[in-house]
């Protein structure tokens, strides 16, 4: 389980496996961003043992990441499809059209459902956290050679 600090704070570490920085935003107990600068803010602290575990995972060591706490703050119909997109395993994959499926309310209009997922998945506030890479055939909200390493990380 992550430690929280009870603050608000932004952390960051550089990797060396992804070529630039792991950097998130947490508020109280919740994970409300993570990005993939390539500097990171200037205030932030490289102190997190989300942080370390990250780092482990990118260096192979298998993390779904489930137990952190997430604050999403996206539309409702974002959410849903986030969600859907939560319960795809670690080193498994799935498709915009197996995310329609799996998300309530959608799979009644086909392309327009499958546009909604693209959508929330190229507006994921923390990508890793909530694996849009897993979705082989959308787009995601890291930058594309973080989401091919984070795949690679998988085998995917």
């Amino acid at each position: 389980m992550t430690t929280p600090t009870g603050d608000a704070g932004i952390y960051a570490r550089e990797s060396t496996y992804l070529g630039r920085f792991v950097q998130f935003g947490e508020v109280g107990d919740r994970i409300i961003s993570v990005s993939f600068p390539t500097r990171p803010e200037s205030d932030s602290s490289g102190d997190h043992s989300l942080l370390d575990r990250i780092e482990a995972y990118l260096g192979g060591a298998e993390d779904d990441f489930d137990d952190v706490t997430v604050g999403l703050t996206v539309p409702t119909d974002h959410r849903k499809v986030l969600e859907a997109v939560d319960r795809i395993p670690y080193g498994e994959e799935g498709s915009v059209e197996q995310v329609v499926m799996m998300t309530q309310g959608l799979g009644s209009d086909e392309q327009e459902d499958q546009k909604r997922v693209r959508e929330a998945l190229a507006a994921n506030p923390v990508p890793l956290l909530i694996p849009d890479h897993r979705v082989r055939d959308g787009p995601s909200g890291t930058p594309p050679e973080v989401e091919r390493k984070l795949r690679s990380v998988e085998g995917l």
